[in-house]
């Protein structure tokens, strides 16, 4: 399967790019499901590599890989090494592949906050070296197939490696996202507070829920609708015009009914929604809150903050 400039316009004009025959090194979700996905859009997928051969040989048959094989000998059947394993076995991993007798051409992680000081034995060594990370949740390896098409691929690193990874990532149906590489831990930290964070925030609304009266189940059922239309809002319309509630609207009175009931919540709770008022405040500015409006709503949160 082949790329051309004209389709791909990060590639120099007259390049035409070819996905290098790849071998993973991990046998978790993530590299299962890239893996497959990899191969059903044509791309020669080598051999797969673990530290439990029987995992590897599992991992092997799942993909549709050629075989498993040692670490040790991944580079010597494939040019292109992907590393999907944790982010603290990427050093070990980089260095058990630079010890190698052939040393692959191209190698790639998965990782989306490690950076690439972890592979500097291998860049050092001459190998060009990059990160390909899906931004993605991979409850699965069956589920990771069907969510990273259409998912974003971020893209860093030699330029080698950079051409490999977008590639890649439009190969099975992805959007490449080409970063500096010495961005990726802020890019990264931005990415878990928009996803795993978000998680966090409606768990301690589900708690203040149940002191409420209502349970967890029945508080996630009625907000259901309102989570999924104010997601759509937010995707459509962009964070000011998404934003709604007493503090856009300047509500001191509805404000303090909130902080007052929150004095007898969890000290977790309270100082939580303290800290999404806050930092919601300046978003509400920047849609058009009046200053006056905005200054005391200011007043009774700095007030709350105080207690």
């Amino acid at each position: 399967m082949m790329a051309s400039s004209s389709q791909n316009p990060e590639f120099p004009s007259g390049v035409v790019a070819t996905p290098l025959p790849v071998g993973i090194l991990g046998t978790g979700r993530l590299a299962l499901a890239l893996g497959e996905l990899l191969r059903r859009n044509g791309v020669t997928v080598k051999a797969v590599a673990g530290r439990n051969p029987e995992r590897s040989t599992e991992a092997a048959a799942f993909m549709g890989a050629a075989t498993w094989c040692g670490i040790d000998e991944l580079s010597t059947r494939a040019p292109l090494i992907l590393i999907s394993v944790s982010d603290n076995a990427i050093p070990e991993m980089a260095e058990r592949l630079v010890a190698c007798p052939v040393l692959p051409q191209v190698v790639l992680h998965v990782s989306g906050a490690t950076g690439l000081g972890v592979l500097q034995p291998l860049q050092q060594a001459g190998v060009a070296t990059g990160v390909l990370h899906p931004l993605q949740v991979i409850p699965s390896a069956e589920r990771g197939i069907e969510t990273l098409a259409g998912a974003t691929f971020t893209c860093a690193g030699d330029k080698q490696a950079v051409e490999q990874a977008l590639l890649l990532a439009r190969i099975v149906g992805g959007v490449p996202l080409r970063i500096d590489a010495s961005q990726l831990a802020r890019y990264h930290a931005a990415s878990v507070m928009a996803c795993n964070y978000q998680v966090v925030l409606m768990d301690a609304a589900l708690g203040m829920f149940e002191e409420a009266g209502i349970s967890r189940e029945a508080a996630l059922a009625a907000m259901r609708p309102i989570i999924l239309a104010n997601t759509q809002n937010l995707l459509n319309l962009g964070p000011e015009l998404a934003l709604t509630g007493p503090l856009r609207r300047g509500d001191t009175a509805t404000l303090r009914r909130h902080l007052d009931a929150l004095d007898t919540a969890p000290p977790e709770s309270r100082r939580l929604y303290l800290a999404a008022a806050e930092s919601a405040l300046p978003l509400a500015r920047r849609a058009g809150l009046p200053a006056a409006a905005a200054d005391a709503v200011a007043s009774l949160l700095k007030e709350s903050r105080l207690k």
